[in-house]
């Protein structure tokens, strides 16, 4: 089997209700797919997930201009050689940002074909499966305003329980005052209903504000905070774990094995986010969960694209195991995003949905996800 083919799809949908989070407005949902094509007549999809307001543009350059002429009349299921080839004919100018999202996108249709060529499963040729449902949480709590949201963010958090949603993720970052008095409004909502939270600032602080907002908020409980500060502050995560009790989550702007190492010997993280749209895709996750298992460091994949993104999560939670062993170890939770994507609510024949509380993990062949082409053609930019 050989690839002859790398088409690669840019989606755009303006929003009804643009909405916020700490670092912009978002006016419209995009997503960058690629399908690979073969000599055999299978067909994989992947994504590159277009980070913050990232135009999807750029990994789609990367993909035709630099990376497709790597991989025409490669063997698709060669998904560990071509990753390699991609990532090393692309160094001088990637490691990082769009071109690995590119490279993530299409490796993770390499490993769609490979599945589908063997009638199984990603999870399968992963190792197996070590769950076949996960637990959603449910992201959230974006601003339409942007300060003074509280009572508005708390009826929200009451909305997502109802809907089946014992795990929550807050969307901060909008100055720490209003940050807290926000949160105060979502507990008080949501007292007594056995709701955990998360935070995420989207890196909106420098070291002292992300400090101070984690100790006021420690009574929580929370299950993590997400993006203290800066990515490239390294030395700031390894402070947050210090000061605070609060498990410190990162990862989504981090990329590949190499990253990813510099995150876990500083000891960065308790809680590493890798997204299989930017990190290197099926073949960079597996390599960055065999560095996260060596340093005792929990992996919870983050997921804010299509279906195909959500589909990849997927995939990769199911074969992904505990970071503690222990009757009662903590599970890995899936991104369930709820703001307005019609990407992912519609990109499939059969979308992705929580039932009772839960996620049933695909277990047909690749992704176990089929594209509505009707769809492509609808949103195609």
């Amino acid at each position: 089997m050989k690839v002859t083919e790398v088409v690669v799809h840019v989606l755009k949908s303006p929003l009804a209700e643009p909405f916020a989070f700490s670092q912009g407005w978002v006016r419209q949902r995009s997503a960058t797919l690629v399908e690979v094509r073969t000599d055999a007549g299978i067909t994989g999809w992947g994504e590159a997930f277009a980070q913050g307001l990232e135009p999807p543009e750029i990994a789609a350059a990367a993909v035709a201009h630099a990376l497709t002429p790597l991989i025409l009349g490669s063997d698709p299921q060669d998904t560990e050689v071509l990753w390699h080839r991609m990532y090393h004919a692309t160094r001088d100018y990637g490691r990082k940002g769009s071109v690995v999202a590119a490279i993530s996108a299409i490796d993770i249709a390499l490993w769609d074909i490979t599945g589908k060529a063997r009638g199984a499963p990603i999870w399968k040729l992963l190792g197996g499966a070590f769950r076949s449902r996960v637990e959603p949480y449910a992201t959230g709590f974006y601003r339409l305003r942007g300060q003074g949201e509280a009572e508005r963010l708390a009826e929200e958090a009451i909305r997502h329980h109802e809907s089946g949603f014992r795990f929550m993720k807050v969307k901060l970052g909008y100055g720490v005052e209003d940050d807290i008095a926000c949160m105060h409004a979502i507990g008080r909502a949501i007292e007594g209903r056995g709701v955990t939270l998360m935070i995420d600032t989207n890196h909106a602080y420098g070291r002292a504000e992300a400090a101070r907002l984690g100790r006021a908020l420690e009574g929580f409980d929370l299950r993590w905070y997400e993006e203290p500060v800066a990515p490239e502050d390294v030395a700031g995560y390894v402070e947050m774990r210090a000061r605070l009790s609060t498990p410190i989550a990162g990862g989504e702007n981090e990329h590949t094995l190499y990253g990813f190492r510099d995150l876990f010997v500083a000891g960065a993280v308790d809680v590493a986010q890798p997204d299989l749209g930017s990190c290197g895709g099926i073949t960079g996750a597996r390599h960055i969960v065999a560095l996260a298992q060596a340093h005792g460091v929990a992996v919870n994949p983050h997921v804010w694209g299509s279906a195909i993104a959500q589909a990849a999560s997927l995939q990769l939670i199911a074969a992904l195991p505990v970071a503690h062993h222990s009757l009662f170890a903590q599970e890995p939770i899936l991104e369930y995003d709820r703001s307005s994507h019609p990407f992912r609510q519609h990109l499939i024949t059969a979308p992705i949905v929580q039932q009772g509380g839960w996620v049933a993990i695909p277990g047909g062949p690749g992704l176990g996800v089929e594209v509505d082409r009707a769809v492509l053609e609808k949103f195609r930019a």
